[in-house]
């Protein structure tokens, strides 16, 4: 090919970029090769989106920056708030005051993805969320994320929040190449706290052959989102997977888009991501009437436990109208994914030094043990309410004392078939009668009376 029809045929893919018929089902996609820096898929990657919680990338990116200026260390403390403890799940529940190491607090946020975590961070750091957010993006518009915007540490919603599947790229790329000794923060599988264990989020680290980072995020407006690495043969590609409807769909379709891209080849006619065009959208969409407001259970972070195989979960994904992998990446790729394998979690503490392992096992005991006591109080609280059923029932054919004998009296006067309402008239006069006796004279003779007139009444009621 010639350099001539090589700047052709970018052209055109950059052009398709922009295509206002581009696969309009699906939402952004991207696939870069890390040493390169090339692009080898790109799909509305321009396009603004809600980040959720992939937000959290850039925030572990000005924390280790700061590690990495000897403004702080891994070890230095954080001090939990009161704020941040308020804030809505997903979280670790500290209760405020409590100290936490950076490094455990990055690992609670990256895995667990804790909003407090991303919080305690950020308030340590920049002394408020306010004073974070401005750290945040002074640091995304000196890598060129020029199309994102960042309101908070974690992603909840806020419309001031967007970002790009490109500026993405462009931020797993530098957090890759610019803190590799802080690469494995992006890979555990697990983190123990106690006896707590935490998976991560990511259904494709320990499904995904060679898959090795790094953040998913989910809130109803931004559908499923992951940024994901994977290495294969000694290449190193970052796919980033935006509004995908499910945990399992953001899974395969990355999955798919790895196995395409380690099936391609990179070349001076891929692009770079500073040259893949503006979008005409200034704002993002909001995917909350497909991904919340439908009928079914409300959409949880986690994968299901297994993902079946696949020809293809998205259809016309690499048609025409994108920039589609070159050469033998067109032909059909048959994506496999079973459950997730065993992973030893790693284990992160409150406080600066971990726990001895008699701590633990006397943690555990006593966790143990509340849990027991938890459960017993349970039980103790829905037994009085069962066995209060029948002894009530017994009680109250006592509350009348003279009901018995009204009735068996009614039933010798009167025919058999008249018996029943009968019964059901005598409450009447035996309610009434304490009130008479309260006030008539204490000797038999005037007891007598009152007898044969309670006794008399029914006779004339049911006749």
């Amino acid at each position: 090919m010639n350099v001539s029809r090589a700047l052709r045929v970018t052209a055109f893919a950059l052009a398709a970029l922009t295509s206002g018929s581009a696969w309009a089902a699906g939402g952004p996609a991207l696939v870069v090769e890390l040493e390169s820096g090339r692009v080898l898929h790109a799909e509305r990657a321009t396009d603004p989106w809600f980040p959720a919680s992939i937000t959290k990338l850039l925030t572990a990116y000005v924390a280790l920056d700061k590690v990495r200026s000897g403004q702080m260390s891994m070890d230095t403390l954080l001090i939990v708030s009161e704020s941040a403890t308020a804030l809505p799940p997903s979280k670790m529940g500290f209760k405020p005051g409590t100290e936490i190491r950076l490094d455990n607090a990055l690992k609670m946020m990256l895995v667990k993805s804790a909003n407090d975590m991303a919080a305690v961070i950020a308030e340590n750091i920049g002394g408020s969320i306010d004073g974070f957010s401005e750290l945040m993006n002074a640091h995304a518009q000196r890598l060129g994320m020029v199309s994102s915007r960042f309101a908070n540490p974690h992603g909840l919603p806020d419309e001031r929040n967007q970002t790009t599947a490109r500026d993405m790229a462009i931020l797993a790329r530098a957090l890759l190449t610019e803190f590799p000794d802080h690469k494995d923060l992006f890979d555990i599988g697990a983190v123990q706290l106690g006896r707590r264990i935490m998976r991560n989020t990511n259904g494709l680290i320990g499904r995904y052959p060679g898959a090795d980072g790094m953040k998913t995020g989910f809130i109803c407006s931004s559908g499923f989102n992951v940024v994901a690495t994977a290495t294969r043969n000694g290449r190193h590609l970052i796919t980033v997977v935006f509004g995908a409807q499910s945990p399992n769909e953001r899974t395969i379709k990355a999955a798919e888009l790895f196995d395409r891209g380690f099936n391609s080849k990179v070349n001076f006619t891929n692009p770079e991501l500073a040259a893949l065009p503006a979008s005409s959208n200034v704002t993002p969409p909001d995917m909350r009437p497909v991904i919340c407001d439908r009928r079914g259970p409300m959409p949880q972070e986690e994968d299901a436990p297994a993902v079946a195989e696949t020809d293809s979960n998205i259809p016309n994904l690499f048609s025409s109208e994108v920039m589609a992998f070159a050469g033998d990446a067109q032909k059909p790729v048959r994506t496999v994914l079973g459950p997730r394998t065993a992973v030893e979690p790693e284990r992160v503490w409150v406080g600066l030094n971990p726990p001895s392992e008699a701590e633990i096992a006397a943690a555990a005991a006593a966790e143990a043990a509340a849990e027991e006591a938890r459960r017993a109080k349970s039980k103790k609280a829905v037994a009085p309410k069962k066995a209060n059923k029948p002894a009530a029932k017994q009680a109250e054919p006592k509350e009348p004392a003279v009901t018995p004998v009204i009735e068996k009296e009614a039933e010798k006067a009167a025919p058999k078939g008249k018996a029943q309402p009968r019964v059901s008239v005598t409450v009447k006069p035996v309610t009434s009668t304490p009130k008479p006796a309260a006030k008539a004279p204490a000797d038999a003779k005037a007891k007598a009376p009152q007898k044969a007139e309670a006794a008399g009444k029914p006779k004339s009621v049911a006749n």
